[in-house]
């Protein structure tokens, strides 16, 4: 496998890394943090305009209609800041759930940024999400209203639209929520807004294909992850970069502290684990885009080694700071919280590693 990005690859890295350093740099990232919405008019302008929120929309819908494993390549990039905002809740979680069930009227407006989209899939509880899901669906009349809560929807309350999982007599179904309006809560990472969505006699729209969609849902739930993990290479790849910038500058005992043999041992474990991380979402993106036999192991694979090497690499950024990794001056607190957070959407680490194995017995 060669993972080698070609030309236009290559292109949309460097245009993604210059184009977010000037437009939220460390001071945006901060104000953001303490804003309900966690994004301004000109920053998401930015985006729309850059053609990112249309990267995983069909042409015809008036989107970009390029791959998983280009959307990966921005979110990546997105991760290093680690952006605030919609982006992720809209541009990929809505989008990915739009096009898998068929829902081609709501593309165009995340393509062009007019209209925001989210998902509201698990519930309390762990494991698999579509496992904790006890929102139920019935008809009410001509239409169909839902009843349960969902605890953590991400941008719930600054979203135009919901797309809500939920259950009914053929299953786990899905169904459009305008102006969902949950309530901002409380979460560990400030730049990712979360927000809690309760249902009562609400009313929606039915989406997708008729029976029980949980198929196609566990599809979603994998581009997702992919998705993810990518930014929390983009992540832990900063982290590397800034643990490396300060102990070759720091020093104790007249020497810089990177010139310490366990220093150095760490520096090169942290490099290790964020290639190997790198390479797992690469693979996992081009298998999807490519519909390769392995697409769901390569997905859980990078989903759930992405998220532990996050965790380690970024909190080994905090260790190699020193004191000053812990004050809100640093961003190296930021980066940790990211990818903290994202260990545990939609399932986390857990989940990824439990579906591996059921993906191992399965074909042996």
């Amino acid at each position: 496998m060669d993972f080698t990005f070609d030309a236009e690859q290559l292109a949309l890295q460097d245009v993604a890394r210059s184009a977010l350093e000037r437009a939220c740099g460390p001071d945006v990232v901060r104000a953001l943090a303490e804003d309900p919405t966690g994004i301004t008019p000109a920053l998401w302008r930015t985006l729309v305009d850059l053609g990112w929120t249309g990267l995983l929309v069909p042409a015809e819908y008036g989107g970009a209609g390029t791959g998983l494993l280009e959307m990966c390549i921005v979110a990546e990039q997105m991760g290093r800041l680690p952006l605030p905002g919609p982006f992720f809740s809209s541009a990929i979680a809505a989008t990915l759930a739009a096009r898998a069930l068929g829902a081609t009227d709501l593309l165009p407006d995340l393509a062009n940024g007019a209209r925001r989209g989210t998902v509201a899939l698990g519930e309390l509880g762990h494991g698999d999400p579509l496992s904790t899901v006890r929102t139920r669906a019935r008809r009410k009349g001509a239409g169909w209203v839902l009843n349960g809560t969902k605890a953590v929807v991400v941008d719930g309350h600054s979203a135009d639209w919901a797309i809500v999982v939920a259950r009914g007599e053929e299953g786990v179904r899905s169904f459009l929520l305008e102006q969902p309006g949950g309530e901002l809560i409380p979460s560990l990472d400030p730049t990712r807004k979360v927000a809690r969505l309760v249902l009562d006699e609400t009313p929606v729209v039915p989406l997708g294909p008729g029976g029980n969609q949980t198929t196609l849902w566990q599809r979603v739930q994998d581009d997702i992850a992919v998705a993810l993990a990518a930014e929390t290479v983009g992540a832990a790849d900063r982290a590397l970069g800034e643990a490396i910038a300060y102990t070759s500058t720091r020093i104790v005992f007249d020497r810089p502290v990177a010139t310490y043999q366990s220093v150095r041992h760490r520096l090169v474990e942290m490099f290790q684990q964020v290639e190997m991380a790198r390479a797992g979402v690469q693979f996992a993106s081009w298998a999807t885009d490519t519909e390769a036999p392995d697409r769901e192991r390569s997905a859980a694979m990078a989903a759930s080694y992405a998220a532990e090497a996050g965790v380690r690499v970024t909190g080994d950024d905090i260790q190699l700071h020193g004191g000053v990794g812990f004050t809100w001056a640093n961003d190296a607190h930021f980066l940790f919280k990211r990818v903290k957070q994202n260990e545990v959407l939609f399932g986390g680490i857990a989940q990824e590693r439990r579906r591996l194995a059921s993906l191992f017995i399965e074909s042996a």
